[in-house]
């Protein structure tokens, strides 16, 4: 039988982030993932932007914090990965200043937090970004409603930049140059290996049992999940001790081709359209990658059996995600033929991560990441790691929530933040931006 002092259920970007942080802290670590590599699932359909407009101080700290992983990236990782580095692309990110986004609480974090930023007035947008059309589109709609087709009277009020802002061209390799970089601190990775059950003992956790019987003893086992971490948490019996929970999301992202004469794969922008509902970023091949950001008018799929979803483009989602972008970008090179990537997002309640512990003893959970979350793999697998540290050395998390001072930036992270105590945080977006 297998032992080891830490057991991670899932080898993507958060679970490998927190393998290695670990492992770095010298803990023996094994990691287990059903699918044949690191950042297999669904990491690899990431959008893997890198901004930081979120509508709360944890969330913008934590988003912010990462910004220096990200630009740290072969220092931070080390050279051990036979296959090179990701790389981080800081194109910089626009928050247009429409209805859909409260850019005046953004505004004021930013200030509070330190985020560099600038205020850009119409004119300023259309120098640094001449495609986009300034028209005031809210709220957003679908193309088969007849308001889709109304002509806006108003403008947007302009736009904030954040300079430090980006993505990450390759989330599978960054997911494997985590794995390469915990091996070399002595980590263990297990794939093609399904979890059949979280052993215990009474109200602690001792282990794992594999799909071909195998048995490994933990002490400390971590649900990473992504979107089969409910059914690990009901496997391991915690679910009705919390009051946040998961859920999985189908989700569409769609590829168009940048308007002829313009290079928008390097001279483009990340950006936020809260009027249309969605958030795009620059593409190889100079196209554009466009997602939704969730409005109200976007029919959710929940998905009861994380295995057994639609993979395929639907047409309606691509037209309302498509046309959106046209309605931004009247330019846009249209050509009708569908393509993307289709995936689950790992929901909670308030699309507000829950990184905590459980109350099974011995057992943690880095869940509910909501499609937004890759970018901030590298602190969430710092302030795991220091969580899991500190309730393992006898601190009541419950009773007095961690505070974890960032590495870079030196923000105080709140991790009762996280709880999965906690009550539904109605300052969320509710939302999502890559």
């Amino acid at each position: 039988m297998k032992t080891t002092d830490v057991l991670i259920i899932g080898a993507g970007v958060i679970g490998c982030a927190i393998g290695f942080e670990l492992a770095k802290k010298g803990y023996k670590v094994v990691q287990v993932d059903k699918n044949p590599d690191s950042g297999f699932g669904s990491t690899s359909s990431s959008c893997s932007i890198v901004r930081a407009h979120y509508s709360t101080f944890q969330g913008v700290a934590m988003a912010y914090e990462g910004f220096f992983y990200w630009k740290d990236w072969p220092n931070y990782v080390g050279d051990h990965d036979e296959r090179g580095l990701a790389k981080y692309m800081n194109c910089g990110s626009i928050l247009l200043k429409t209805k859909g986004h409260r850019y005046d609480k953004v505004l004021a974090l930013y200030r509070e937090i330190g985020v560099e930023h600038e205020e850009w007035d119409l004119d300023t947008l259309k120098k640094r970004m001449p495609l986009y059309d300034h028209k005031a589109f809210y709220p957003p709609t679908r193309p088969e409603s007849e308001e889709f087709w109304n002509e806006p009277t108003e403008k947007i009020a302009g736009a904030i930049f954040t300079p430090g802002s980006g993505y990450v061209n390759d989330p599978k390799l960054a997911t494997h140059n985590y794995q390469r970089a915990a091996e070399a601190h002595g980590a263990q990775y297990i794939f093609n290996k399904k979890i059949v059950e979280i052993r215990r003992d009474a109200d602690k956790v001792i282990g794992v049992t594999l799909d071909d019987g195998e048995k490994i003893d933990a002490p400390v086992v971590v649900n990473v999940a992504g979107p089969h971490s409910f059914v690990i948490n009901r496997m391991a019996g915690v679910e009705e001790g919390m009051k946040i929970k998961t859920k999985a999301l189908r989700h569409e992202v769609h590829h168009v081709f940048s308007p002829q004469g313009f290079d928008f794969e390097h001279n483009g922008f990340h950006t936020s359209d809260g009027d249309n509902g969605i958030y795009f970023r620059p593409e190889i091949a100079n196209s554009i990658l466009v997602g939704s950001e969730d409005p109200e008018c976007d029919p959710k799929t929940w998905i009861e059996d994380p295995d057994n979803f639609n993979r395929e483009i639907t047409e309606a989602q691509w037209k309302a995600q498509v046309y959106r972008l046209a309605k931004r970008i009247p330019d846009l090179n249209l050509d009708n033929k569908r393509r993307g990537v289709v995936d689950l997002y790992d929901v909670s309640d308030d699309w507000i991560p829950i990184y905590d512990k459980s109350d099974l003893k011995g057992f943690y959970m880095a869940i509910g990441t909501s499609g937004n979350q890759f970018k901030n793999a590298p602190p969430v697998g710092y302030v795991m790691s220091e969580l899991i540290h500190r309730v393992e050395q006898g601190e009541d998390h419950d009773k007095t929530p961690v505070q974890i001072k960032a590495v870079y930036t030196g923000l105080m992270l709140d991790m009762a933040f996280y709880s999965r105590l906690r009550e539904i945080n109605r300052e969320s977006s509710f939302s999502v931006n890559g």
